[in-house]
This record gives structure tokens, C-alpha cells and sequence, in this order.
């Protein structure tokens, strides 16, 4: 049943969308327009030589688009001076609830920068796809499905590439999890190999945080039967080679949702993760929670206890062994032993200064956010800014929480030793190139992996 579940689709559905606002793109666009008005070569060779593969990503603050380009092999070609074709618009296609049309209006002008420099002959054949993210999740009643619909007439009527209407659709934590498995393996020339070699992924998003790594034949079949809204494994096809791939997502665990997990386990009183000093409000989900360190100030040692409680890591286990909240942690192995954490485990990091500014990437002991978390836990909100000068003013009375969160997630909820070197990446080093790691470039590698026909370009 996992297998069936795993095959049907949970991957290809894929397209992603963007809103138009204020468009923005890399320079190089224009140069590879031009360059695509004069006969060029490579499009007379065929399908066997070159595809190319347009995501679009819509966010809750704009929308983007990623044209990659693959030569026979799957690895990546440039664009021009990059290694893809990027171009983004704000605000995001949730921003448009009330005006449908407006919001797949939005995303014409990133469409017509996709298909510039797509060849015209290749532009059939190339799929497009668009996955909507956190903020069109939010929307209230049919709002969403009626944006996308909207999207699907945009891309059915105005465009030239390849197309399907489940293509356009709402991206689950499952897929983006899954993608950006394939996007790290993918740059760091592991896919294909067997699912040892590979390296786990763990990406921290606002809302939720998904874990992703290949496990043996024995654990896939140790895995608990699928259900509607639960799937531990998917069998995925790259390169060649034949994965089982463990992927959960946790919902109300992101970096933003998390806040709230502890909020409630406070029970809206004062909260020892809070910064002393600070009182005020903060709201996610529509509630509204109030925000103010105890009079005793604030003591990482209680936010930790508080910590592991709104992560329920005493939760009970029904099967051989669980991450947290009685979740299935897919009964590790080689495919976990090397780890890259991504996202909001990132941006962390670069704020407080656990990796130096600029760093597009680092390896840090686990233990790195626990010692910045006693730092910061033990600073007023008064005296961030002069302790920790790179920390969003937003998140300064969250400073303590958020380090605590990561290092009890990671150590408590994921089980991993605090004393273990990872990566934390916002890029990735492919060939000469920097390439985001992002869940784009995986669903590409997926969408050109799942093609099954190849068509000679007729001249």
C-alpha cells in the first residue's frame, strides 16, 4: 500500500506560481533572450541532448520562477552567466484572495521570462509547474482553488509549454520535503549512488519541518501502513537507481508555528523562553497569545522543560523507536548519518553569528546553538542588539526560544548527538556555481527524471 500511495503522484503535482507586484530578475536574462533570437545549434540536436524544466514557486511574499536546463545526462547546463534563469514578484498570489484573475495576471510576466529562454522547439515538451506554499495553505474557503483555476487558464491559454491542470497545485510539507532531498543530493553528486552514499535533509519552513533520507529495503518494509494523511515512504527513480525514501513533514513545528506549540504548553502565562524585559503580543494562526518573561526572568533550563513539552517527546510510541509526537523516525541508517539543515536552521545561525556573516554555508557542532541559546537566554531584550547586532527586530524577544527550539528539536525530537558536525546551507557549491538549495531544483530533477518518452525536435 506504502508503494502504491508513493506512486501516485504525491510528487508530480508540482506547479508553482507566482504573483506580479514588483518583478524582479537576474541580469543575465536579457543576455540569453538575445542570444535565443538567432539560430543556435543545440536545438537542432533533439531531446537527447538538452531539456529544460520551468518551476514556479508561490510563496506567501512573492512568487518565483526557476528555469533550469539538463543536458543528457541530468546535470545542469547554464543560462547565460548562471546556473538558472531566476526571476521573482511580489506580493504572493495570496495577497490576491479577492481578485483571482489579478493574482494569475500576476504571474505573466515570469511566464514570459520562462519561455524566452526556453527554445521555441523545445517549448512542448518542457513542463512547467507551479507549487503554492504556506500562504495560499492560510486561505479561507474556496479562495485558493479559485486562484489556481485561474492559473491553469493562464497557462492552458497563454503559454507554449507543456502542461497539465494537476500541475498547478498546493505544494504538501511531503513534496517539499521530498525535493529538497533530491535538490541536495542532486548538487552534492550523490543520486544515483547507492542510498548509503546519500546525504538526510532536515528543512525548517515557518509553518512545519520535514525530514528526508534513504533508508534500507528492511526499514522500508518496517515502515507503517500508509494512510490518508500519513506516508512515511515513497519509492523515487533517479538516475538509475531505485530509493525508498523516508519523508515526514511536522505540521506546527516550523520556526514560526513552534512558537506558538510553546505558548500553549505555558498556558498563555509568563514564559521563561521570553526575553526579560519584554511584554507585548504574538499571533500566528489567527490566535493571539500574550508574550512576557516571569518575574524571575527568563532560565533556559525551564524553556528546555517547556520545550520538550510542547514537542511532546514523551508522546507514546507504537512502533521500534519515534522522532517525537509518536511520529515513526524511519529506523535511521547510513542514509542519516550525513546531514544538511536548511532554511530557518540557517538564517539562525547567520543572525547570532554561528556562522560568519556572508556565508552562503558552514559545518557546526549541533552544540553550537545550545551554547549561543545560554548567550542569548541570559541577554535582556534591551541589550540584543548590542549582543547579537544581525537579529531581525522582530524576532529579538524570540531570540532565547528560537536557539532553545532548534537544539531541543534537533538533539530531543530528531535524536541526533550534539556533538556531530553538520552542514547548515542556504547554497550549495555545483561545479563553479553557488545553486540554492531549495525545493525547485529537486522537483525539476524529478520532473525531468519521470519523463518516459523522448521526442526528436522536428526542424
Amino acid at each position: 500500500m506504502m508503494k502504491q500511495a508513493a506512486g501516485h503522484g504525491i510528487l508530480f503535482m508540482v506547479l508553482f506560481i507566482l504573483p506580479i507586484g514588483s518583478l524582479s530578475y537576474s541580469s543575465h536574462v536579457h543576455a540569453d533572450h538575445h542570444r535565443h533570437k538567432s539560430p543556435f545549434r543545440r536545438v537542432l540536436i533533439g531531446h537527447d541532448s538538452e531539456k529544460y524544466a520551468v518551476i514556479f514557486d508561490a510563496g506567501s511574499t512573492g512568487s518565483k520562477v526557476h528555469v533550469f536546463r539538463f543536458d543528457e545526462n541530468q546535470d545542469l547546463l547554464p543560462i547565460g552567466n548562471d546556473m538558472e534563469l531566476y526571476a521573482s514578484t511580489k506580493p504572493g498570489l495570496s495577497s490576491y484572495a479577492a481578485d483571482p484573475q489579478a493574482a494569475a495576471s500576476s504571474l505573466r510576466p515570469l511566464l514570459e521570462k520562462a519561455e524566452a529562454v526556453v527554445p521555441i522547439k523545445l517549448q512542448p515538451d518542457t513542463p512547467a509547474r507551479l507549487g503554492a506554499t504556506a500562504g495560499m495553505r492560510l486561505l479561507n474557503g474556496d479562495a485558493a482553488e479559485k486562484i489556481l483555476e485561474e492559473v491553469r487558464n493562464l497557462f492552458k491559454n497563454e503559454s507554449t509549454l507543456k502542461y497539465k491542470d494537476d500541475w498547478v497545485s498546493i505544494l504538501d510539507g511531503v513534496q517539499e520535503g521530498t525535493y529538497m532531498w533530491v535538490t541536495i543530493n542532486y548538487l552534492l553528486n550523490t543520486l544515483g549512488k547507492s542510498y548509503s552514499e546519500t546525504f538526510a535533509a532536515i528543512d525548517l519552513g515557518g509553518a512545519s519541518v520535514q525530514m528526508a533520507y534513504a533508508i534500507s529495503e528492511e526499514n522500508s518494509n518496517k515502515a507503517p501502513q500508509a494512510s490518508a494523511n500519513e506516508t512515511y515512504v515513497l519509492q523515487k527513480n533517479l538516475k538509475g537507481t531505485n530509493y525508498n525514501l523516508y519523508v515526514h513533514s511536522y505540521l506546527s513545528y516550523g520556526s514560526k508555528a513552534a512558537r506558538a506549540e510553546i505558548f500553549k504548553a505555558s498556558q498563555n502565562s509568563s514564559n521563561p523562553c521570553i526575553l526579560e524585559g519584554y511584554e507585548g503580543t504574538y499571533t500566528y494562526g489567527g490566535v493571539v497569545y500574550k508574550v512576557s518573561a516571569p518575574p524571575t526572568g527568563t532560565n533556559m533550563k525551564r524553556c528546555r522543560m517547556l520545550t520538550r513539552k510542547a514537542l511532546k517527546i514523551n508522546a507514546p510510541c507504537k512502533y521500534e523507536k519515534c522522532t517525537f509526537n509518536g511520529i515513526w523516525n524511519g529506523g535511521g541508517g547510513d542514509g542519516q548519518k550525513n546531514l544538511y539543515l536548511s532554511s530557518s536552521f540557517y538564517w539562525t545561525a547567520l543572525n547570532v553569528g554561528i556562522l560568519k556573516q556572508n556565508a552562503t554555508a558552514g559545518r557546526i557542532r549541533l552544540n553550537a546553538y545550545k551554547d549561543t541559546a545560554k548567550r542569548a537566554c541570559a541577554t535582556k531584550v534591551s541589550d540584543v542588539i548590542s549582543e547579537f547586532p544581525n537579529v531581525q527586530k522582530e524576532n529579538i524577544p524570540y531570540l532565547c526560544m528560537d536557539l532553545v527550539y532548534i537544539y531541543t528539536l534537533l538533539v530531543d525530537g530528531f535524536d541526533l548527538d550534539a556533538s556531530e558536525k553538520v552542514a547548515v546551507v542556504k547554497q550549495v557549491k555545483y561545479k563553479n556555481s553557488q545553486v540554492e538549495a531549495a525545493w525547485p531544483l529537486g522537483c525539476a530533477i524529478d520532473v525531468i527524471s519521470s519523463l518516459t518518452t523522448k521526442t526528436s525536435v522536428v526542424i
